[in-house]
């Protein structure tokens, strides 16, 4: 195996620089050409893009038409026909039936609709208004003319283009060829979908995600097998790619490491024209010119790979179609939250989005290149320039939608705490009406009621426990959320205690426990109920945080301290059953818990909300609740308090 020193090649070129370098480099290797023509059926042809005008070999209709059921006449012969002197007509002679779509019979140049005529026997019959020439008459070519322009170049085929090509006498239309990826996954970790990972392997289904994007731009995409971090299997693979495909995407591998090589691979093979681009994610982008072809490196985290495969693929798709870029809409809206954004990148935040009251309002999602699931719940981006240092919060901010303005209209807003309940019903809520969105932002109790104080959400979830009257949530809404009416609504009550490995090795079963020496801990973020529990808790039995280890320690969800557990990373977390089931894990019980739903009046007695506290208090939903476990639902939907 040929192996190579550590290269670093990463630079910092800015966005508009980078393109426009990739772009000199395609143009001097004469690479920006359209695809070349082919011809395709009608009926295989919807979405393409015409490579050449669409002329008319027929008109439409080919001949004079009946545009009415009646009887052709010759109009000349109708004058004089009023209602207190009818005109009678020879049928055969004067008068010839026709249906609609008919021939008009040669000297005939008018229709009178059925309607109007009366029949005095089998050979008469009698009308009441004279008709003009070609009254009730489709011409021939009144739609189509043969010769004439159906559709020009570069026009994207919708399914009236098709009836209009086939109406015109066309069976088959000469469109550009469909821009060919080759999709090149690398890393010796990958296994296929399907496939039981084990521990330090890794799901390939980045060259899946991307291979469906390249389609929606209007190319075809091939998937490769992945190829193991080895360099000579990558330059063999992508010598082989470029003979096969116009463009060459290589999915990894393109940072600075020690088995990185793709950049290399680039350089040896033809020209590395970029190595590093200010975006983030997405920085360690190749690109190059491989063989006379595109050859573009990008990041294997999937939201790294999506972003980048956007901004350097998607355009050479639509020059080599000789399409428009392809564009979203983009609205203002307020960031709920104050957000912190290294200088010297443009960054592109992904955020949730809803409609709370006058104020749209976008929520950022966890970030992080890897976390695929911030890709399925955005609503927009919000592009963050480079040398800002980040976006204040309530801060107007521009989006771009990566869904239509109008499903934003239905979209509940919930900022809070995080339970497993909140994922049901969003699922459930979706199964009754599916112009309706729960869309849940994982902050932490507190977080979620600053945020109704704010006017960020339509709702938030909350379970903070007050140490001095031992009440839940009550004297935290009159502390926080001020100056506005609440209602408060039970979801749950709920069992929190020890997350841990099946069979419990260590023997964890008190707090106390959790003190002793070689016991590792991950906890609940600050704000958090269960970090507020935790701390009650261990007051109580006079612990000091210090004497845990792994205190510091803290996640956002419940699923993401049973996956630390599950994972081996620590030995016990705190949480809710639910979560350790989902995740295989053990549960030891602590504590008993009410989790509320903190709903502002105006949005409690509104149209919005109505279907989810019909929800709520359905029993089915109240069975499949407990069916996650660790639940009591007895009081579920009830109204807990109302205050003003």
């Amino acid at each position: 195996m040929h192996t190579h020193t550590r290269q670093y090649y990463l630079s910092d070129i800015p966005l508009p620089e980078a393109l426009r370098k990739f772009h000199d480099a395609l143009q001097q290797a004469g690479v920006l050409t359209l695809s070349e023509a082919e011809a395709v059926p009608l009926d295989q042809a919807n979405g393409r893009i015409t490579a050449a005008p669409v002329w008319a070999v027929r008109s439409s209709p080919h001949y004079d038409a009946a545009a009415m059921d009646g009887v052709a006449v010759r109009a000349h012969e109708t004058i004089g026909a009023t209602e207190t002197s009818p005109l009678r007509l020879k049928v055969g002679e004067q008068a010839v039936w026709v249906d609609t779509g008919d021939p008009i019979p040669p000297g005939f140049d008018a229709v009178i609709m059925i309607e109007v005529i009366h029949e005095v026997d089998e050979s008469t019959i009698e009308i009441q208004t004279p008709v003009a020439p070609y009254q009730h008459v489709r011409p021939l070519g009144e739609d189509i003319v043969a010769t004439e322009l159906v559709l020009p170049e570069s026009h994207r085929l919708r399914p009236q283009d098709l009836a209009a090509c086939a109406a015109a006498g066309l069976t088959a239309v000469a469109v550009r060829r469909l821009p060919h990826v080759a999709v090149i996954p690398t890393g010796t970790e990958l296994v296929s979908i399907g496939t039981e990972p084990k521990p330090g392997n890794i799901i390939e289904f980045n060259s899946l995600m991307l291979g469906a994007m390249i389609a929606d731009w209007g190319g075809r995409a091939t998937r490769w097998p992945p190829v193991p971090d080895d360099y000579e299997r990558l330059t063999h693979t992508i010598r082989e790619a470029v003979t096969a495909a116009d463009i060459v995407v290589v999915n990894a591998g393109s940072s600075a490491g020690s088995e990185d090589y793709t950049a290399r691979a680039i350089a040896d093979l033809g020209q590395l024209v970029v190595h590093g681009v200010a975006v983030r994610p997405g920085h360690p982008v190749v690109l190059g010119v491989v063989g006379g072809k595109p050859a573009v490196g990008i990041p294997g985290y999937p939201v790294s790979a999506a972003l980048t495969c956007e901004l350097f693929v998607k355009p050479l798709i639509e020059q080599k179609l000789g399409v428009p870029p392809q564009t979203r809409q983009k609205i203002t809206a307020h960031i709920s939250r104050k957000v912190l954004s290294p200088t010297g990148e443009d960054e592109y935040l992904r955020v949730r989005l809803g409609q709370v009251g006058a104020k749209l309002v976008a929520t950022p999602i966890q970030r992080g290149a890897g976390v695929i699931m911030s890709l399925v719940r955005a609503d927009g981006i919000v592009t963050i320039p480079r040398f800002s240092e980040g976006l204040n919060a309530g801060q107007e901010v521009v989006v771009e939608l990566l869904r239509s303005r109008e499903s934003l209209e239905g979209t509940i807003v919930v900022i809070g705490s995080h339970d497993l309940t909140l994922d049901l019903l969003a699922s459930e809520l979706r199964r009754c009406d599916p112009n309706l969105t729960l869309a849940s932002s994982n902050v932490g109790s507190l977080g979620g009621l600053l945020a109704l104080h704010r006017g960020e959400a339509h709702l938030a979830g909350s379970h903070l426990l007050d140490e001095a009257t031992g009440e839940y949530n009550l004297p935290f809404i009159r502390r926080y959320v001020q100056g506005r009416a609440i209602v408060v609504v039970n979801l749950v009550h709920r069992v929190q205690g020890f997350i841990v490995p099946p069979g419990n090795p260590k023997s964890l079963t008190t707090l106390v426990d959790l003190t002793r020496s070689g016991n590792t801990f991950v906890n609940r973020q600050r704000g958090s109920g269960t970090r507020v529990l935790l701390d009650y808790l261990l007051k109580q039995q006079a612990i000091s945080p210090q004497q845990i280890a792994g205190y510091e320690r803290e996640e956002f969800t419940h699923l993401a301290v049973a996956a630390a557990v599950a994972g081996g990373r620590v030995d016990v977390g705190l949480g809710v059953l639910s979560a350790a089931r989902a995740l295989g894990m053990d549960f030891v019980p602590l504590q008993n818990e009410q989790y509320d739903l903190v709903i502002p009046q105006e949005y409690y007695d509104s149209d919005l909300l109505q279907p989810l506290l019909t929800l709520i208090r359905s029993a089915d939903c109240k069975h499949k609740v407990e069916a996650l476990g660790g639940y009591d639902v007895s009081s579920m939907g009830e109204v807990v308090a109302e205050l003003s």
